[in-house]
């Protein structure tokens, strides 16, 4: 991208792999990771959040239908399952030869966004407008927790309270002990915010 002369800004996302502007968002897969989304069902929820919290999702694959031959014997079922996601959640879906052409699709997404006035933000909040978003979206602030973990999280505990008042070893039930403990501090220890 530098080398087409875009900045580019290097941040965690909870969703998608790129934020062109505050209303597209673009999830970038080879086939393979195209076939194996899937048949774990990563597909699914990627563009269920993408939707929900972007005006516009698009999704690029890089490579061809004689590379998804090459990847998976299910080649009918991941054209199934795209066909899915952009009738189910307007998924808009673009094909490009490799990184060289996802680059210059994603500029020019990028232009034309700037040039309808719409701005780029990286830190974009959001739209939560439904409790259970709101749930997730809290619950994933915390350490090593993503969108996946904070719905197991949620449906074993039932509510966010419940997981701000259960033990490092309930916790590590769902998250493992490392991760229970981290969460744990982040809940429990005193706000100490350095030169108070």
């Amino acid at each position: 991208m530098t080398r087409l002369g875009a900045a580019v800004i290097y941040e965690q996302l909870g969703v998608g792999d790129y934020i062109v502007s505050d209303r597209v968002v673009v999830e970038r897969k080879t086939v393979a990771d195209l076939a194996e989304s899937v048949f774990d069902g990563r597909l699914f929820d990627q563009a269920r959040r993408m939707a929900e919290y972007y005006e516009r999702p698009v999704l690029i694959v890089e490579g061809d239908i004689a590379g998804l031959e090459r990847v998976t014997g299910r080649v009918t079922q991941v054209l199934q399952a795209l066909a899915a996601v952009s009738l189910d959640h307007g998924i808009l879906v673009l094909w490009s030869r490799g990184p060289g052409d996802t680059a210059a699709l994603l500029l020019t997404l990028s232009c034309r966004e700037r040039e309808a006035g719409r701005p780029v933000v990286v830190n974009r909040k959001p739209r939560l407008d439904k409790l259970w978003m709101q749930q997730l979206y809290l619950v994933q602030s915390l350490p090593g927790v993503g969108p996946r973990l904070a719905e197991r999280l949620l449906s074993r505990f039932g509510s966010v309270a419940a997981i701000c008042r259960a033990s490092v070893v309930e916790l590590a039930r769902v998250v493992g002990e490392e991760r229970a403990r981290r969460i744990y501090r982040v809940i429990h220890a005193p706000f100490a915010p350095p030169g108070a």
